[in-house]
This record gives C-alpha cells, sequence and structure tokens, in this order.
C-alpha cells in the first residue's frame, strides 16, 4: 500500500503554524471542529481528525484506520513497536507486557513503593519553602516508578526522565530538526542496553516487573522486540503523569474555591486526574493510516492516506463536553479520550491514575501547607503532540 501525502480529493487543505500550535491548539482545533473536521494540514503531512464522534468511530476500527503508519515518527525514533502494530502483533506483545500494570498489580506491587519514592522527594524540598514541582518532584516521581514498574534497576531516574524528552521530542518531530534525531539516537542506544541487561537479570530471577513479563511471556518475545516497547513506555510513562499531575496542581491553585472543595473530599482526586487530562490533554494526536477507501466527516480518504486522530480535540468538543473550555472536576462524567480508545487504549493508564490522585497530589497539597503559585516565574503551557508546563514554580510556609 502506498502512502498518499496530498490532500484527498475533496478535503479542505488547513494552514497551521506549528509554533502556534504549540503555543496553544485550542482555538485552531475549535475552528476545525466547526468548519472542517477532517482536514489536510501540509506543515504536518496529514489528515486531522478533530471531533469526537469521528475519533471514537476511528478507533473502534482498527482494520481500517491502521496503526502501521509507514515512515511514522515514532517507528523512525524506536523501531517497530505494539503502539505501530495491528493485531495479532499488537495483541501478543501487548498480553507479554500487560500484566504488571493492571490495577491490581499497581496495588500490590507498586503502590507502597510509589509513596516512598513521593515521600523521599519531599523530604528534599520541603523545608526550603520553594520549589518547581515538574523538576523538582512530579518529573523524578514518575521516573523513578517507571523505572521500578518496568524493571530497570540499573537506570536512575535522572536516566529514565532524560530519555523519555529526547524520545518525546523525535516523537513531536515534525519540523525534521537534525539534533532532535541525533540526541534521540544516542538515548535508544542506552537503552537498549540497559534492557538488555535488565533482561538477562530477571531471565534467572523474575520480579513482576514489565521487563520480566516479557521475558517469560507464553508466547515468545524477542530481545529486540523488548527494546523497542521498553523505548515506547519510557515515552508516555513519563511525561503523561508528569504533565497531568503539573496541569491539575496549577489548575487548583489558580482556582482556590476547587482546591478548598477537593481538600475537603480526598475521593474527588480521582475526578481532578479525568478531568485534567480531558481539559489539556497530555498526548495530543496521533497517528493511522487507512488500509482501505473510507468515508470520515464528509470526505471520502482513498486507501493510504495519513490521519492524526486529534484527541485533545475531541476532549474539547462542545457537543460532548458543556463548557468544554472550563476546568471543571464536577462536571458530569463523559469518557474522556486522553488515554486512547479501542485496543491501543494506553495500558500505563492505571499506574498513571494511582501515582497521581492517589499518591501526589494529596501528599504535596497536605505536606506543603500555604502551598501557592509564584506569580513571578514564567511558567507556561507548552506542546501540541505532546503537551505540559514547562515548570511549575511554587512556594509554602517551610517548617
Amino acid at each position: 500500500m502506498s502512502v498518499l501525502t496530498a490532500a484527498a480529493p475533496g478535503a479542505p487543505v488547513v494552514e497551521l503554524d506549528l509554533a502556534e500550535l504549540r503555543r496553544d491548539p485550542y482555538p485552531a482545533y475549535a475552528e476545525l471542529r466547526r468548519s472542517a473536521p477532517l482536514a489536510w494540514v501540509p506543515s504536518v503531512g496529514r489528515h486531522l481528525l478533530t471531533r469526537y464522534e469521528d475519533i471514537v468511530r476511528a478507533e473502534k476500527l482498527p482494520e481500517v484506520f491502521s496503526s502501521r503508519e509507514e515512515g511514522s515518527l515514532l517507528l523512525r525514533t524506536v523501531g517497530r513497536n505494539m503502539l505501530r502494530e495491528d493485531d495479532p502483533e499488537h495483541r501478543r506483545l501487548r498480553a507479554a507486557a500487560e500484566s504488571p500494570t493492571r490495577p491490581r498489580q499497581v496495588r500490590d506491587l507498586w503502590a507502597a513503593s510509589f509513596e516512598r519514592t513521593a515521600y523521599r522527594l519531599l523530604d528534599r524540598i520541603a523545608s526550603r519553602g520553594e520549589a518547581d514541582l515538574i523538576a523538582d518532584f512530579a518529573e523524578p516521581l514518575a521516573a523513578a516508578n517507571l523505572a521500578l514498574v518496568l524493571g530497570l534497576r540499573n537506570a536512575t531516574a535522572d536516566d529514565i526522565a532524560e530519555w523519555s524528552r529526547a524520545m518525546m521530542a523525535a516523537n513531536g518531530n515534525y519540523a525534521d530538526d537534525p539534533d532532535i534525531w541525533r540526541r534521540a539516537e544516542r538515548v535508544t542506544r542506552a537503552i537498549e542496553d540497559a534492557v538488555a541487561e535488565a533482561a538477562e537479570a530477571v531471565r534467572r530471577e523474575p520480579d513482576g516487573s514489565v521487563i520480566s513479563s516479557m521475558v517469560h511471556a507464553a508466547e515468545p518475545v524477542e530481545l529486540a522486540e523488548i527494546q523497542n516497547n521498553v523505548k515506547v513506555i519510557i515515552g508516555g510513562g513519563v511525561n503523561e503523569p508528569r504533565d497531568v499531575f503539573g496541569v491539575g496542581a496549577w489548575a487548583l491553585l489558580r482556582r482556590p474555591p476547587a482546591l478548598e472543595k477537593v481538600l475537603k473530599d480526598p475521593a474527588s482526586w480521582k475526578r481532578v486526574f479525568e478531568e485534567t487530562a480531558r481539559w489539556i490533554s497530555p498526548i495530543g494526536m496521533y497517528p493511522r493510516q487507512l488500509t482501505q477507501d473510507y468515508e470520515i466527516a464528509g470526505v471520502t480518504l482513498p486507501a493510504g492516506s495519513r490521519v492524526a486522530l486529534v484527541i485533545a480535540s475531541g476532549n474539547r468538543d462542545e457537543s460532548v463536553f458543556d463548557r468544554a473550555d472550563d476546568f471543571d472536576p464536577d462536571r458530569p462524567h463523559r469518557p474522556h479520550l486522553a488515554f486512547g480508545g479501542g485496543p491501543h487504549f494506553c495500558m500505563g493508564a492505571w499506574v498513571a491514575r494511582h501515582e497521581v490522585s492517589a499518591v501526589a497530589w494529596p501528599l504535596v497539597f497536605s505536606r506543603l501547607k500555604g502551598l501557592r503559585l509564584d506569580d513571578s516565574a514564567d511558567d507556561r503551557l507548552d506542546g501540541w503532540v505532546f503537551r505540559g508546563l514547562t515548570s511549575l514554580h511554587v512556594t509554602w510556609q517551610a517548617p
């Protein structure tokens, strides 16, 4: 099947500036949903699908909207992996890796360690009275937890965080920056070495981790497959919990009545998590390639067409979410798209939910008394393929 790198006949062509999308993609998405819900965007080199209903429809048709997109940035960055496979290959790899990330395993195997790591990180900063909660807490917490779940005992939290940043930059490198590619190549070689060493260790002594699960899978998994899929997991496994933590904390600190309400009802942290992931989706879009001609959003896409499912836009669809641009943890529940759907629903969603809503937010807001934003800092949201805060500077009453 040949890849089509031009607009489908009848598809609107919309020029979007990548720098403007990085600054704030949501106004452009609102206009696309209104006037061109499937549009060819030359700067991205694919059609953008932006309405909730159409995205859900596409996710339910993996035999049409294939994950095996030729020339995808993720394939270039990490090699063949479960995110860019369809069943049965996707099912084989996911079945091998998934068990350690299920809710019961998160609770029984990892939750206590997640909490110890959070306490240790807070101990480092509590007496300072000020910090960047992204760099000083959320990122090292997510990275340390991920190293544990993956089974990378031979990697530090700093290693994991750096590896994740480099690969996420490459996965969103639509501008084709050669420095970003070189950095990603260095990082992926380091990951391959670390995974090979860890796989050999758990072959002798299983430890319940993702690497251990893949090494001992019922259907054989080659070392190269383990390495490539660990690369994928390192990417999303850091940026998703880090960015949901940061955006949710930032949103609540800017809305004292909402924060006060949450603090009176600790069970509501779960709702804060889901609303944060909907409001500012940490992963904004992912690519698909059509295996056959198919009509969607009023346009017939030929086989080979490249499409982006813009889940960040779907999560702001006014036809599904009332006052969609508002952050409202009390909004009536409607399923959001932040963790994808169908067979590719995010494998790490339960890990992220627990470490952020059950551990990180409750501990930070109970431990750091008088927590407030540092209004003099240049904290801002950035990104459209992946989106989160660049930093989160806060102050509190030091003990």
